[in-house]
């Protein structure tokens, strides 16, 4: 299977990985053809990258990081969890944190369970999903990446516990941002920034009030904007003020935003989220943290079409542990011309490296 952007699929392509809703019902099945009105569905469905089927790279198997029943049952939770505070906001009742708190542990621990058990670079372009809410999607993004972060900086199990509660709520606070204004495509006023701005407080006011939440985890609602040089908000803290835990959801929660299809720009893939994080080492971000995300998440994910500076061209198939800058590929063309595929392993071809990405590989038969 190869791994494609929403924008460089074809009509004819074959799915080669269903697509789910939020309930985690098949929309769309493997071996499905797609049509031209079908991608335009799912584009405005915020779907990043599909898997298409061919016989080059029918062999190409992706490991997911969650299974499927954990991933359906934490969108679940989180859906309806954050529909009913959204609900009881506008209708101006109190909203009873308690209730709610042991659901969302549920989900941590049963997230946790799953990387645990799960050795390969993570990558969360393996499933298709349409959210109605981005904010859903992008909140176990965020908690999968914050706790293999958490994990790869050595965390005991209290604290990815801690840390994953904070993930999991760190945007509860935009369930008082009126829809609007969070989809806006059009650039935000000032006013409309600032408002967005304050989902951090709302969330951290809300989740203090909590006896069953860590009062860490509300730190991470209201820190997790905040960077190393104080540019950040709301209250533009700097450095060893900012706790252990929002410096961790603070640099996965670009790097998810980034990689993910928003109505007013397309998604970056990983390498590409990757560099906007080295850019911001050191000034925005700790350079130690940004290394070992680097190690955590899979750059070039299993299925992705590159093209090698020999001029090789293939889809990557295996990873190399936390070498993820250097993983394995299929071969499938030799200076645009069609070729028996075979594997290079980047790890002991050091001279050779991945140049570009995705759309510049031939299509040649």
């Amino acid at each position: 299977m190869r791994l494609r952007s929403i924008y460089s699929v074809a009509e004819n392509d074959m799915l080669a990985k269903p697509i789910f809703n939020e309930h985690g019902q098949v929309l769309l099945n493997t071996g499905v053809k797609l049509t031209n009105n079908i991608i335009g569905r799912m584009k405005n469905k915020g779907v990043s990258f599909v898997y298409i089927d061919d016989d080059e790279t029918s062999d190409i198997v992706v490991d997911e990081v969650l299974a499927e029943k954990t991933k359906q049952k934490s969108m679940q939770t989180i859906q309806k969890n954050f529909a009913e505070i959204s609900n009881s906001m506008k209708l101006g009742k109190s909203i009873d944190m308690d209730k709610l708190s042991p659901s969302f542990s549920s989900v941590v621990k049963k997230v946790l369970e799953d990387i645990h058990q799960h050795d390969e670079a993570i990558s969360m372009l393996t499933d298709a999903y349409c959210y109605d809410s981005y904010v859903f999607e992008h909140s176990l993004n965020v908690t999968i990446y914050s706790l293999a972060l958490g994990k790869k900086y050595g965390l005991r199990e209290q604290q990815l516990e801690e840390l994953g509660l904070g993930a999991i709520l760190h945007d509860i606070g935009k369930m008082a941002i009126p829809l609007e204004v969070l989809n806006k495509t059009e650039p935000l006023l000032d006013e409309e920034f600032q408002l967005i701005q304050e989902h951090a407080k709302i969330g951290f006011d809300m989740l203090r009030q909590s006896h069953t939440i860590p009062l860490l985890a509300a730190h991470c609602a209201f820190q997790h904007h905040e960077r190393l040089d104080g540019s950040g908000y709301p209250r533009g803290i700097k450095g060893d003020d900012i706790h252990l835990y929002a410096k961790i959801i603070g640099i996965v929660d670009v790097f998810d935003a980034v990689t993910a299809n928003r109505v007013y720009r397309k998604a970056k893939l990983p390498h590409e989220g990757l560099e906007l994080l080295y850019s911001g080492v050191n000034t925005l971000f700790e350079k130690e943290m940004v290394e070992q995300f680097a190690k955590t998440i899979a750059i070039y994910p299993i299925g992705l079409e590159v093209k090698l500076s020999d001029g090789r061209e293939g889809v990557v198939a295996k990873q190399n542990g936390e070498l993820t800058s250097r993983p394995v590929i299929k071969v499938l063309y030799e200076n645009g011309k069609k070729v028996t595929p075979y594997e290079v392993n980047l790890m002991k071809e050091l001279n050779v490296t991945i140049t570009s990405c995705e759309a510049t590989v031939s299509q040649v038969s």
